[in-house]
């Protein structure tokens, strides 16, 4: 019985720890939400903005445009081109505009609601768009993360708004270690992508 259980102990001590042991790449989770009932078919031209918002809780809020942005746009705009739609300029006015954020959050654990836009104003307001007097919203749902670093892509219907309100129909939260790290944005939108098949002008 002492054999026994002495191997048990030193089975358990040897076994790897799920949490403590995770690479950084097993440790990064991707969710995709689609608003319901959408057609993504019928969106044909999309216009993706000139820089990636950076929102903290710290109140600063700015718009940045590092080599790690332009890598993340670059890969947006191809993965959307690749499913069908066309990039045009955002004065084309185009079916769907496409907002890319950056995260910060000091908190270990916090509450990501996509209504932030409403709620702190929109940092990439519709005015940016073209429709001033917009709002900016999400139909309501709200996820939990625990890391302080995510990445947020958010596709906005600009053909069909709903009493002066711009919806998001489609996004994509990339969260976990290394999410900031360029190196890792064209597996990080791959991901995204690959999870969202629906996201297509071919029916």
């Amino acid at each position: 019985m002492s054999a026994m259980l002495g191997l048990a102990v030193s089975i358990s001590s040897c076994s790897k720890d799920p949490l403590k042991d995770m690479t950084d790449e097993e440790s990064r989770i991707y969710v995709t939400n689609r608003a319901n009932g959408v057609d993504f078919t019928s969106y044909k031209t999309f216009s993706i903005a000139d820089s990636v918002a950076v929102i903290s809780n710290s109140g600063k809020n700015e718009r940045a445009l590092t080599d790690y942005d332009k890598k993340l746009i670059a890969d947006v705009s191809a993965a959307m081109t690749a499913r069908g739609y066309t990039l045009v300029g955002k004065s084309a006015k185009p079916d769907l505009a496409v907002n890319l954020t950056r995260i910060d959050n000091t908190y270990s654990a916090i509450y990501y609601d996509p209504g932030y836009w409403s709620g702190i104003g929109g940092y990439y307001d519709p005015f940016y768009w073209g429709y001033p007097g917009y709002g900016y919203f999400w139909p309501s749902y709200y996820q939990v993360y625990q890391r302080e670093r995510a990445v947020s892509i958010d596709l906005i219907d600009l053909k069909n708004p709903k009493n002066n309100e711009l919806v998001a129909i489609w996004n994509a939260m990339l969260r976990g270690s290394g999410v900031w790290d360029i190196a890792n944005v064209d597996s990080m939108v791959t991901a995204v992508f690959a999870q969202s098949t629906y996201l297509t002008t071919s029916k």
